[in-house]
């Protein structure tokens, strides 16, 4: 029998920000700065002066900014890696104002030994400066907290399940009728076709957030075009490109489950059906540094690859990378010598060894 999960596991939640996200950083460092800025202008006579003095007041708050940020990243990656250690939400939020607010007063006792901070700042005690900073922390908190729950609601959700539900019936019919003709001429094959094809709806039936290894969406994407081989036969020749990227990473590199399967349908659904003679779709997988690029090519018939449902499915994906890696992924298209493109760049984020394929 298996052993039940722990509801303590099953609720725990990390809300702490992402800080080690690009556009977390830029939106907390625009936040703090501008709201520090609008308060010395407000407060100053002369813009001259309020300038100064916002330049001499950045060399405290960038400082304390960074290394908030810094200390962060390194508490929610913990926490990510080890979540059998259970951090209540209220905890969390705790150490958000706490861990600036202590930065905040080392930071102030190393720089009261420094005339010119004195001077610049005769009225500010450690007591304001740590409530400020533990005020700013909980806000920033708050905000991003907000944020990323208004990018995940049940709005987002039904999008996915609505697209699903239009999909999932004329796959299934198409793929259930070229099984039908294989069974007979071809029995093992049909068994082989109706396998990927459990193993494709088992995973169009998983929740949209959940996150797989890069390799294991590869194999799923194999398993959708080895089903649609069986429909179109020699019309769908498929190229992969892999070699600019290690086994291992393959293996280790996280994403969003179903993110490249729904660009290869598009490929496949605008590329290759359309077409009287073989055509090919052209995937190419690298690595470079700390990002992952993916790059699918499919043939372009006329103007229909680029309306409709295949804008659809893309401004799908770009929601979902949204809500993952927020500045830091893209997706591009464009149209290039009677070919479509499709260009996805996400940060090589590492998956939990828990979760990898053992």
């Amino acid at each position: 029998m298996p052993t039940p999960a722990d509801p303590r596991t099953e609720q725990f939640e990390i809300v702490i920000p992402d800080c080690c996200n690009i556009g977390v950083i830029f939106r907390t460092l625009l936040i703090v700065n501008a709201s520090v800025a609008a308060a010395i202008f407000l407060r100053t006579v002369g813009f001259q002066r309020a300038a100064l003095d916002f330049i001499e007041a950045t060399m405290l708050i960038e400082w304390v900014c960074l290394l908030s940020l810094f200390m962060l990243c390194g508490f929610r990656r913990l926490l990510d890696i080890s979540r059998r250690f259970s951090v209540s939400s209220r905890m969390q939020r705790s150490i958000c104002a706490l861990v600036p607010a202590v930065i905040t007063a080392v930071m102030m006792r190393f720089l009261a030994s420094f005339d010119w901070f004195m001077n610049s700042f005769p009225n500010l005690t450690m007591l304001h400066g740590v409530l400020l900073a533990a005020l700013f922390g909980l806000v920033l908190q708050h905000y991003f907290e907000l944020r990323t729950s208004a990018f995940s609601p049940a709005l987002m959700e039904a999008r996915l399940q609505a697209l699903h539900a239009r999909i999932r019936p004329h796959f299934l019919f198409n793929s259930l009728n070229a099984v039908l003709s294989l069974i007979r001429p071809e029995p093992l094959r049909a068994e082989a076709a109706l396998e990927d094809l459990a193993d494709l709806f088992r995973v169009l039936m998983r929740d949209s957030r959940d996150m797989t290894s890069l390799e294991d969406e590869i194999h799923l994407c194999k398993q959708y075009l080895s089903i649609e081989k069986i429909r179109l036969g020699d019309r769908l020749q498929i190229q992969w490109d892999t070699m600019n990227i290690s086994d291992s990473a393959l293996r280790k590199a996280q994403i969003s489950a179903l993110l490249l399967q729904p660009l290869l349908e598009n490929a496949v659904h605008y590329g290759v059906e359309p077409a009287r003679e073989a055509a090919l779709i052209k995937i190419r997988i690298s690595r470079s540094s700390d990002r992952i690029e993916v790059v699918v090519v499919n043939p372009m018939h006329g103007d229909v690859l680029v309306e409709g449902g295949n804008q659809m499915a893309l401004k799908n994906i770009r929601e979902r990378l949204a809500l993952l890696y927020d500045v830091e992924a893209h997706l591009t298209a464009r149209v290039i010598e009677g070919h479509f493109e499709v260009r996805l760049r996400f940060p090589y984020v590492k998956l939990p060894s828990a979760e990898r394929k053992k």
